[in-house]
């Protein structure tokens, strides 16, 4: 007779009591995600990406941008995409020292930069447990395909190879990015 496997539970307040070693513990559902640390090239595409959005997004001051970032709800949701878009009136009330990121609700934008050991976790957990909890859209960069995966909510998962664009309703003109210009040496 096969056993059931049972997997632990967490909640955000045990994950305060992991280590510090350098890997990504993230919740979901309570179940733990353990990714490796970032790789260079992982942290030169973030770079990029979070240049080409602080700049695009400065004139207006209408968002604000993480990286990393953290959409968590109570008890047991911590996910952490490497970048994080939120309307600038996100929390209401603004962003102070005791501000948790569980006082965000309104996500526009969360981006994974997804390497060798957490393009399953991104693919097939993360990003629809973002489109679920509310996030506008969802972008992987996949660095072994070097493209560019958009998702959104209700629609089919795009890949873009060439350039991506990115246009919330608030704004008059879109961001486009170069996809190759991404993963420049």
């Amino acid at each position: 007779m096969a056993m059931p496997l049972v997997l632990p539970r967490y909640t955000l307040s045990d994950l305060e009591s992991f280590p510090d070693d350098g890997s990504r513990y993230e919740l979901l559902d309570g179940v733990l995600l353990v990714t490796p640390a970032p790789a260079p090239l992982h942290q030169l595409v973030i770079y990029r990406l979070v240049k080409a959005l602080t700049e695009y997004l400065s004139p207006g001051n209408l968002a604000r941008v993480f990286f990393p970032g953290a959409v968590e709800v109570e008890p047991n949701i911590h996910l952490e995409p490497d970048i994080l878009v939120v309307p600038a009136g996100e929390p209401v009330g603004g962003i102070g020292v005791e501000t948790r990121w569980t006082a965000i609700r309104r996500w526009w934008l969360a981006v994974e930069v997804s390497g060798k050991g957490s393009t399953p976790y991104d693919r097939d957990y993360k990003t629809p447990a973002y489109l679920a909890l509310g996030v506008r859209e969802v972008r992987r960069v996949d660095l072994s395909d070097r493209c560019v995966f958009v998702s959104r909510p209700g629609s089919p998962e795009l890949r873009h190879a060439e350039r991506v664009t990115w246009h919330p309703p608030e704004l008059g003109e879109a961001l486009v990015v170069s996809v190759p210009g991404l993963f420049l040496p």
